[in-house]
């Protein structure tokens, strides 16, 4: 069945997007909104793997419920982003990782999409409603990276 593909698939970039959430926080530690902000936000795609890993077993498909999900350059990215304070540099690179993290989490959406429309050509509704209250997250981990993108790219581009 192709829906084991799609669910394959979907942990796949869901586990990508937490990773990157993850290196988000600990590479912009000194700015404490997107620190905060981006470690709630992968809190968010670890409980979307364990709910797919709930949805691939249904599938005959073992799916890592926790895989690892922080990075293992992470405390050396949270020290370099404490010694770096806040030069222009920094600002740049945050757009950047801004940027990389909207098109991550665009992808993920549309994985959730395909997986919905999935679940409604099989007639399973337990996936349908586990498609239900994931994508929604994913939408807004989406919304917060462009409203960041939107408001730091003037000050980031004109300095």
């Amino acid at each position: 069945m192709k829906i084991n593909l799609a669910l394959r698939e979907l942990h796949r970039s869901e586990h990508k997007l937490a990773l990157t959430l993850s290196a988000l926080a600990a590479r912009h530690t000194t700015d404490h909104e997107i620190h905060h902000v981006a470690h709630d936000l992968a809190a968010w795609s670890e409980n979307h793997l364990r709910e797919l890993a709930i949805a691939g077993r249904c599938y005959g498909i073992g799916l890592n419920a926790s895989p690892r999900t922080e990075p293992l350059t992470s405390p050396l990215q949270a020290k370099l982003s404490e010694l770096l304070g806040h030069r222009p540099e920094p600002a740049l690179m945050l757009l950047m990782d801004l940027r990389h993290l909207h098109r991550v989490a665009a992808g993920v959406s549309v994985d959730w999409e395909l997986l919905a429309q999935g679940a409604k050509a099989v007639k399973d509704p337990d996936l349908l409603a586990t498609t239900e209250r994931c994508h929604p997250q994913t939408l807004r981990q989406l919304r917060w990276a462009n409203a960041m993108l939107k408001v730091l790219a003037p000050q980031v581009m004109s300095t």
